[in-house]
């Protein structure tokens, strides 16, 4: 069993359509190769960090997508600690399969916290400023 740290628990998703709105409305963005990471402060009391996941139809079938989905969810556990405290990320897949294997999982993870530093380090991002 995973420590809880590592866990994926419903509290640590986006799940309501309004919040992908709200993340996406604002426009805070930065991609790199088959990635496009969106972050927008919470403002959740306790710090959390959400995740949202947005891979279309256009990537492939429903293996493919799910294949996307397993290690977009697994690299961002491994990271998880590591990001801003209190932003929610939306993570979108523009093309191709996901990278195979452990090393695969940590370039992932690796382009996952590289683009949410990215969007995150922006002069005028809301709510990083102090």
């Amino acid at each position: 069993m995973t420590p809880a740290h590592r866990g994926f628990p419903r509290t640590a998703r986006l799940t309501r359509p309004a919040d992908f709105t709200r993340v996406y409305g604002r426009r805070q963005s930065a991609a790199s190769g088959q990635l496009v990471v969106y972050a927008l402060p919470n403002g959740l009391p306790d710090g959390r960090v959400r995740l949202g996941l947005s891979v279309s139809r256009r990537i492939g079938r429903a293996v493919v997508r799910n294949r996307w989905k397993r290690r977009l969810r697994e690299a961002f556990r491994l990271v998880r600690t590591d990001l801003p405290p209190g932003i929610d990320v939306i993570i979108v897949v523009r093309t191709g399969e996901p990278p195979g294997g452990a090393a695969g999982l940590r370039q992932t993870a690796a382009s996952i916290a590289s683009l949410v530093a990215r969007v995150t380090g922006r002069p005028g991002f809301p709510g990083m400023e102090g």
